[in-house]
């Protein structure tokens, strides 16, 4: 099959895991990695990996099916970074969704659905792992399904839709009043890297970056 995956940022952490399942099927199907919408090339499948580019209709017909990741069990939970507001709300259950692409975002039919639990524990790094390993065994399963004719299934109406919006830099700042273990679960799900945990204190401003360490280690 003619795959294309379009993940227009190129310093997304997903972007190592893209580059494992290019490796594994790029024998057995044709795979073009794009940056952006423009350089579409057209065929079986485009996915939409990490994507904020808006995929209009025209450009959708090239492809016979336009899939995308939601980190979401939908219609819960449209919108943006659905995992994030999820695990700050205090879940401990991850729901990816494999859907088709429609003009209005996270309303296409479903294709398949995996979740993984989340230790309360899990650092940014490790809730990564646990996602995009989900949403590459998604990826593999799309193949599976569309080669089987498999049909997706539209969206329940029976379940009222829930709405996340797009988070800013102010939404990682953390009050230094409050105790560590009150903070702890809004520290352990931001980036150190791309939208780090941080606090004003001082006159200053200053992130903060978490890892795991054992006894042995030298720190």
């Amino acid at each position: 099959m003619q795959i294309t995956v379009l993940c227009p940022n190129c310093e997304h952490p997903v972007n190592a895991w893209l580059a494992r399942w290019l490796a594994q099927h790029q024998a057995a199907h044709n795979i073009e990695l794009c940056r952006d919408r423009q350089e579409l090339p057209g065929g079986d499948i485009l996915f939409l990996i990490s994507c904020s580019q808006i995929i209009d209709a025209a450009t959708r017909s090239r492809y016979q099916h336009t899939l995308v990741l939601h980190a979401s069990d939908l219609p819960q939970g449209r919108g943006w970074s659905p995992h994030v507001w999820a695990l700050l709300e205090g879940a401990r259950t991850i729901t990816v969704s494999l859907l088709e692409a429609e003009d209005e975002v996270d309303t296409g039919a479903i294709w398949a659905k995996r979740s993984f639990q989340v230790p309360p524990h899990a650092l940014h790094d490790e809730i990564h792992q646990l996602l995009f390993d989900t949403e590459l065994a998604l990826m593999d399963e799309a193949l599976f399904l569309i080669q089987a004719n498999t049909q997706p299934v539209p969206q329940s109406e029976n379940i009222t839709p829930t709405y996340y919006r797009k988070r800013s830099p102010t939404d990682s700042e953390v009050d230094p009043t409050r105790p560590l273990c009150d903070l702890f679960n809004v520290i352990r799900v931001m980036d150190p890297e791309r939208y780090p945990a941080y606090f004003r204190l001082h006159g200053h401003t200053y992130i903060i970056k978490l890892r795991k360490v054992s006894y042995e280690d030298q720190y």
